[in-house]
């Protein structure tokens, strides 16, 4: 393992741009909620429901800097970051945005990030990405090992482009090298590190607490922005992980996918007691409403995109409501061109339902007390919430966060 100092320099902008906190300040405007690069699941549509709940900075799914640099396919490209409609990074509607690619070829990636720089805030280095698909190619956490060359992806980056770039990473074994990596990503050229408390081993079943004592000591080691991203389950995690991290902001990926409000009334306490409910509204109500952004796009939403937020927005009642989970496992759309007038009905058809009989259960369970309705998994020690409300979910056995 090696750290090199070599600075790659082509190009440099001619107009200055921001760094650090200043950019942090005066382009994102200052955001602790974050929804994290999700493949997938961070489109267009979900970014759009995120804002109205609160989320105040936004990355795109991981684009492969590859697969977009050697296409001349539009289609292609377009399934990545549709610059056709010009909807996505719309200055008015979708900002601040951080796009996101992944790569092992400085010359690809920045090729990449240049044609999508003037449609973003920033660029960001995925570093942190732990699949099998990673692993085959080359990239996301299976980098770790190559310091040299994440220099050289991050400081071309940096150098070449007018807009900063950040990196989102996932720590080592042992809290000294995480703090070395971070150091490297940041001399690199990072301006805002978003650290993962899980190392690449971590992931899946076996994925287990995030460690926040490790992003501490990276908040503590660096002067650049830091992002925490782990254990985010309740809105009141929030507070917590800001005060045992000292982080700028906190990142959720899988906790925002099953609460989409989970940054929402932010300004209200969350911590137990009460639990407010307002933050976790009803799932089918939420899913009709995504539905409604994905109509009412020009920028096509991929239908595994949609079919994964509905499994994921009504997962409270999917388990008991076994008929429609089965309707919706069955929904056929065709997946490639503009969805026909009224494609998406069978969808719509099976969260009405899905409302008529959630709305049915809270009825019934008026004049029940909060205590009552809700109750504590034996196997993860986190509350359960009425099956009508948006609700995290938890993979793995006996999370003991804060909330639990």
């Amino acid at each position: 393992m090696t750290t090199t100092t070599e600075h790659l320099t082509t190009f440099k902008p001619t107009t200055r741009k921001l760094a650090g906190y200043q950019f942090y300040r005066e382009v994102l405007g200052s955001p602790k909620y974050v929804v994290a690069p999700m493949v997938d699941q961070s489109e267009l549509a979900w970014r759009r429901l995120s804002r109205r709940y609160g989320a105040q900075l936004i990355y795109t799914p991981m684009i492969n800097a590859k697969i977009w640099a050697d296409s001349t396919n539009k289609v292609i490209r377009n399934a990545f970051f549709d610059l056709e409609t010009g909807e996505e990074g719309d200055p008015t509607t979708d900002r601040p945005l951080i796009v996101q690619f992944c790569g092992n070829d400085p010359e690809k990636l920045l090729k990449s990030a240049k044609a999508l720089e003037e449609h973003c805030d920033a660029v960001d280095l995925n570093l942190g990405c732990p699949q099998e698909i990673a692993k085959k190619g080359k990239y996301g956490a299976f980098l770790q090992d190559d310091w040299d060359l994440i220099y050289k992806l991050v400081n071309i980056l940096h150098v070449n482009l007018s807009i900063p770039v950040t990196a989102k990473f996932r720590v080592f074994s042992t809290v000294e090298k995480t703090v070395e990596y971070a150091k490297m990503l940041e001399r690199a050229g990072a301006q805002i590190l978003t650290c993962h408390g899980r190392i690449r081993e971590q992931r899946g079943q076996n994925a287990g607490l995030a460690d926040w004592a490790k992003i501490r000591a990276v908040k503590e080691a660096v002067s650049v922005p830091v992002f925490a991203n782990g254990n985010i389950l309740f809105q009141s995690d929030i507070e917590v992980c800001l005060r045992e991290t000292g982080c700028d902001g906190v990142m959720s990926a899988e906790g925002q996918l099953y609460n989409v409000a989970l940054f929402s009334e932010t300004d209200k306490p969350t911590a137990l007691p009460p639990l407010n409910l307002s933050q976790h509204p009803r799932h089918a109500d939420l899913a009709l409403e995504y539905l409604d952004i994905v109509k009412s796009l020009k920028t096509r939403t991929s239908v595994s995109a949609i079919k994964g937020h509905l499994f994921k927005i009504m997962r409270p009642a999917l388990s008991r409501e076994t008929d429609l989970r089965e309707r919706l496992g069955k929904v056929t759309i065709k997946k490639t061109g503009n969805f026909a007038e009224g494609a998406l009905q069978p969808y719509v058809d099976v969260c009405l339902e899905m409302k008529e009989r959630m709305d049915r259960d809270a009825k019934g369970a008026e004049g029940k007390s909060l205590d009552e309705l809700v109750t504590i998994d034996e196997a993860t020690g986190l509350r359960i919430l009425p099956h009508w409300l948006t609700q995290p979910y938890w993979r793995s056995p006996k999370p003991a966060l804060a909330t639990g």
